[in-house]
């Protein structure tokens, strides 16, 4: 039998071991609805009785706080769902499977619209073919080689080079160094928790500039000179650079993240930067 002390004991284990969980819940590492609240709550009923000095009630109600939290996290999600009209495809498939084989051929039959193509030679086509034989050159006139146009032969600047773009005006690796200099100068300055927006930094004056920077940007990124931070519940993407540059790629799988740089998008965000 567990004496009072062990029972105190257990019980705190137990209810760090929730707000770690709700922590990682907190921080987007883990589905919202992994989480048994129901169970979590339980728990938290049974050793609230052992307690006795302040520590641990406040320990008791730092669970409660977090608890809630991950309840916060649920109702958003859910709320976020429903109002994109999001269909879980688990839900859509249990569903069909219960359905039974005639109910599923009449739906089939009601969202069926076959395409029919009926073709034929007509009066009008042939005529049309024969104008067209008539009117076309012979294959000497269509298959004449036209004698190439002479081309001056000279010597090209640097600078037309660079204007052309066969040439860099900068090394990559002083470009991308340039851009993390520049980064970490405007979260200083500007930043908040270390980060800012991702429109923020890659948006400029105009179209061809920012599709630009936020193809550096990307590099960034993928060379470990900065980190990307998405929350998808709030519709909020942020850039936060690394405090020293990590010469290696990490050996961990890196996830593709594609972010849409359209012209609408950057008209949006000027139009926002403007008001």
């Amino acid at each position: 039998m567990q004496t009072k002390r062990d029972r105190e004991r257990t019980g705190r284990e137990k209810l760090q071991r929730i707000i770690e969980t709700c922590r990682s819940v907190e921080e987007r590492s883990l589905d919202p609805f992994l989480i048994d609240i129901n169970g979590n709550i339980n728990t938290v009923k049974e050793c609230f009785p052992e307690w006795i000095i302040p520590e641990d009630l406040c320990l008791d109600a730092e669970t409660l706080h977090h608890l809630a939290s991950v309840i916060k996290l649920q109702s958003e999600w859910v709320k976020h769902r429903s109002t994109s009209l999001y269909t879980d495809p688990f839900l859509l498939e249990e569903k069909l499977a219960r359905l039974p084989k005639n109910r599923l051929v009449e739906i089939f039959m009601k969202a069926w619209h076959p395409i029919i193509e009926f073709e034929q030679i007509s009066l009008h086509s042939l005529k049309g073919a024969i104008e067209y034989w008539k009117n076309l050159l012979s294959m000497d006139e269509r298959w004449k080689e036209n004698s190439p146009a002479e081309v001056g032969i000279g010597l090209a600047t640097r600078e037309e080079l660079i204007e052309q773009k066969i040439l860099r005006d900068k090394a990559f690796s002083e470009e991308l160094e340039g851009l993390w200099k520049e980064l970490t100068n405007i979260v200083q300055q500007n930043g908040k928790n270390g980060r800012i927006p991702y429109w923020s930094f890659v948006g400029a004056e105009t179209y061809d500039e920012t599709v630009q920077r936020a193809f550096m940007t990307s590099f960034l990124i993928t060379y470990g000179y900065a980190t990307l931070e998405i929350y998808p519940l709030e519709e909020e993407t942020f850039i936060k650079p690394n405090e020293k540059l990590q010469a290696k790629i990490s050996s961990k799988q890196l996830v593709s993240i594609p972010i849409a740089i359209s012209v609408e998008e950057w008209m949006k965000w000027k139009k926002g930067k403007q008001n």
